[in-house]
């Protein structure tokens, strides 16, 4: 079932008016008639409407059934990303929003290998952000993650040292007791910040910044891993415990 986002604004009583790419999409793409029926996602909520009409290069969906499915996880998980080269950071975005992160911030650190140039960041962003939302509307997600602005290492530390769980994978003597502890810690409601270095990994200086600032390390394993697999390993370890421990209910 296809799925499309809007926002507040598109809603009138129990319907919805979808324009812009969409229309196009919807009218002339898909060919979509009335009576068909698909998934309208808006303010968190997934609502199963139904083809009702065309009007003025706009389509407008009737409710059938509100908050038809809720696929969000109890917990908001947020990847902070150290910059990777190439066009990794794509493969990243779309499999974390298919895993349930809500935000992935691109963060600058002294082992990156690419250095973005200030005046390709918004370019960059408005791209990875299409990226999210195209992964979204494909697993079916109710909201749209964000892509945030490409950070700082210190401003990145400080806004997951804010959450209330911050997980470092990094070398760990204590090895996956150590992940099992930090992910029995997480509670519904919680928000919790993944840091993955990029390519050439932490500097030391980094890992010591981050520990003083909350963060935990764990292990994703004895392999040595990618830095894109890194980050859909972490994302997709806390997924899985939340939806087999935790499910969606409310501590």
């Amino acid at each position: 079932m296809f799925n499309f986002f809007v926002d507040e604004a598109a809603r009138a009583g129990d319907s919805f008016r979808i324009s812009g790419s969409d229309y196009n999409h919807i009218r002339n793409v898909l060919r979509m008639k009335t009576g068909d029926v698909f998934l309208v996602s808006c303010g968190g909520g997934s609502h199963l409407c139904e083809l009702t009409g065309f009007e003025e290069e706009s389509v407008i969906a009737q409710v059938k059934e509100e908050h038809y499915q809720d696929t969000e996880l109890s917990v908001e998980l947020h990847l902070f990303q150290g910059l990777p080269k190439s066009d990794k950071l794509e493969l990243i975005i779309q499999k974390c929003v298919e895993l349930g992160a809500v935000s992935i911030t691109p963060v600058e650190m002294k082992r990156c290998v690419v250095k973005l140039e200030e005046k390709k960041k918004k370019s960059r962003r408005e791209r990875w952000q299409a990226i999210a939302e195209s992964a979204a509307k494909q697993s079916k997600r109710s909201r749209v993650p964000e892509v945030g602005e490409v950070l700082p290492y210190r401003e990145a530390i400080r806004a997951a040292g804010e959450m209330d769980v911050f997980l470092l994978p990094y070398e760990n003597a204590r090895g996956m007791m150590a992940t099992k502890e930090a992910l029995s810690s997480i509670r519904p409601g919680m928000k919790v910040a993944i840091l993955i270095g990029p390519e050439g990994g932490f500097d030391p200086k980094e890992v010591e910044a981050a520990e003083a600032a909350g963060a935990k390390r764990i292990s994703l394993g004895q392999r040595i891993l990618r830095t894109e697999t890194a980050a859909i390993t972490a994302v997709g370890m806390c997924m899985l415990h939340v939806e087999m421990n935790l499910g969606g209910e409310e501590a």
